[in-house]
């Protein structure tokens, strides 16, 4: 039996960024294309404007300029800027910084010296120039490597930091910026620090009235109440009910940072919060019906705040620091104070939040013996359960490596999902066969995701019945024919989504799957068009003898092509989503009953392309 060699030569030490270049996931999370709004090339940017937003909290600079073209990043603060004997060492040496030292900075987000670090590890131009005290330095890099060092020269520009780079080509492929993502995450950084000024490629971003206006501008059409905002040393919290809008949504935030996954400090505002109107209204009602359809935003400063990862999307610490109580006492006594005493002060809100969560606490009683009905329908359904055809990993499968390339395809029929069944990859993409349009849920109440078979099978495959952290598949693909039927299809599934699981498209889980509507070939080489545009190039690229095939369907796409579309030159739309204010009034013109408004709608917008006839 033959051993393995275990000797010095298999022991390896890599410089700072070898390791980051190696392992890009331990630093910025996925890699992504853009698409999606945690995609690394999101994280770089973060990370150099945490260092930014740093400053800001410690008094210096008001504003920071932010220029995003194409794949170039620039970023400049009116900080106090880097120290010029040091610019080298804190962009090039890993666990450098500042920010050991709490006295320079108390409530930083940056605490480990790798951010910056990862950034020019990551990119394939970056530069970095220091202004200070009337002098500044210059020093450029290619992939963490330097390539060009100025000396300490005189300058007459204001204090601060200036910041370019590129994002590595070799290590994110084909990916653009998206504005949306960008401007979203400018905006949280603007509520969280009134007084702040972020100019975006020559656009202004400021706020008032901080998280009060975070909500606002995410629900303000669909909220039961006016927003209940409290302020107090190193918290903030914002929070009212949705009118229509089902579970818990949460914006928590530690230090200006945006902890999507939550932490210690929204497990401790969602314990809080219960706990304060049960006490108010003296009811023993369930924590459910309390928060159900809440949404609340809550921001805290820590001292030196642990997170469970260098992307800082959830914290791990329990303590406030400087000799305060820990987070979850600071947070209870916090809100049990100031959310009671406004209570007391607002009967007529008071009032209102009592009706809402007696209507949700009708309601669970009311689906209880539904939900128990479509569990032992489900239990029996998933032993031959011919909808799904299901993969060997999940998304929430935490240990497993391949979780975020987890797919479920929903397919049109049985011939589109028979394609997509057998080019599949089994690991990781499952199939959900639907058996023709689904039904148009607008308007109606989450009885019918129980009672609608087709519905409550797809929510069982999601695993999404009680919360998203259960979420089976990463990516969900809506995979239609690209005919009017199709889009129809799409349009109903979108709405299901939408009524009752918007998070689910919020988090960028949701996309079109982007299938060719033309096959171009010759003898030698085979073209797949996407549209008409393509289709004119290919036919002007290939010579001879040409055969031109229109898809009409998915299903006339055989397997052994399908593998070329679902694979890793995968095509897909993401549906996204920038509010939840925008949710009713699509949904109510597309999905409601004013049908002469889109028919009206469709006349005035209609395009009739004519046939030239030589």
């Amino acid at each position: 039996m033959s051993q393995n060699n275990y000797t010095e030569e298999n022991i390896k030490s890599l410089d700072w960024k070898e390791h980051i270049r190696m392992r890009p996931g331990m630093y910025i999370g996925k890699k992504g294309d853009g698409s999606s709004p945690d995609d690394g090339i999101y994280v770089l940017l973060k990370e150099i404007m945490d260092n930014c937003m740093d400053e800001f909290v410690m008094g210096f600079g008001k504003t920071i300029e932010i220029s995003v073209k194409n794949q170039k990043v620039i970023i400049r603060d009116f900080g106090r800027g880097i120290p010029l004997g040091k610019v080298i060492d804190c962009v090039s040496k890993i666990n450098t910084g500042g920010k050991y030292d709490t006295k320079a900075f108390k409530k930083a987000v940056g605490l480990n010296g790798v951010g910056t670090k990862a950034v020019n590890a990551l990119s394939e131009h970056f530069r970095v120039q220091s202004i200070r005290d009337g002098k500044t330095k210059i020093v450029e890099f290619n992939r963490g490597v330097i390539t060009f060092e100025d000396e300490v020269k005189d300058s007459s520009q204001r204090n601060g930091t200036r910041i370019m780079f590129i994002p590595d080509s070799e290590i994110f492929s084909n990916f653009n910026f998206l504005d949306h993502h960008i401007s979203t995450m400018i905006w949280n950084y603007v509520y969280l620090n009134p007084g702040l000024t972020i100019i975006y490629n020559n656009v202004k971003f400021f706020s008032e009235n901080g998280l009060k206006d975070l909500l606002s501008s995410k629900l303000e059409t669909s909220l039961t109440y006016p927003i209940i905002h409290l302020k107090g040393d190193d918290i903030e919290i914002a929070l009212s009910h949705s009118k229509s809008k089902y579970g818990e949504t949460y914006f928590s935030f530690v230090n200006g940072q945006h902890t999507t996954q939550g932490g210690t400090h929204q497990s401790s505002f969602r314990e809080a919060i219960a706990k304060t109107f049960k006490e108010f209204y003296n009811k023993n009602f369930e924590a459910s019906d309390i928060r159900q359809s809440i949404v609340a935003a809550v921001s805290i400063k820590v001292m030196e705040p642990v997170f469970e990862s260098q992307t800082k999307t959830k914290l791990g610490s329990t303590e406030m620091g400087d000799k305060l109580p820990t987070i979850r006492t600071y947070i209870n006594d916090f809100v049990k104070r100031k959310l009671d005493n406004f209570l007391h002060r607002n009967p007529d809100i008071s009032e209102v939040i009592l009706k809402k969560i007696q209507q949700a606490e009708k309601e669970r009683k009311e689906l209880a013996g539904i939900k128990k009905l479509s569990r032992e329908r489900s239990k029996k359904s998933s032993l031959h359960n011919k909808k799904l055809r299901d993969c060997k990993i999940h998304y929430n499968d935490l240990k497993k490596e391949r979780r975020l390339e987890t797919t479920l395809f929903i397919t049109e029929g049985d011939s589109a999902s028979g394609s997509i069944t057998k080019a599949r990859d089994v690991n990781t993409q499952a199939v959900f066969s639907l058996k023709g349009k689904p039904l148009n849920c607008f308007g109606l109440t989450k009885k019918i995701v129980y009672e609608n078979e087709e519905f409550n099978l797809l929510q069982s495959a999601l695993n999404i019945e009680n919360e998203l952290e259960n979420l089976r598949y990463n990516n969900i693909v809506i995979a239609t024919d690209a005919d009017v039927d199709g889009m129809h299809i799409r349009l109903l599934i979108i709405t299901f989504f939408l009524q009752f699981f918007p998070d689910l498209v919020k988090e960028g889980h949701l996309y079109i799957l982007q299938t060719p509507l033309f096959r171009v070939r010759n003898k030698k080489e085979t073209i797949y068009c996407y549209d008409i545009n393509e289709k004119l190039e290919a036919e002007n690229k290939l010579n001879g003898k040409l055969e031109i095939t229109r898809f009409k369907g998915l299903g006339e796409i055989s397997p052994h092509e399908f593998k070329n579309f679902i694979g890793s030159n995968i095509k897909l739309d993401p549906v996204l989503l920038k509010n939840d204010s925008e949710i009713e009034s699509l949904l109510t013109f597309y999905m409601g009953k004013n049908t002469q408004d889109r028919q009206a709608f469709i006349i005035d917008n209609l395009r009739v392309e004519k046939d030239i006839v030589d």
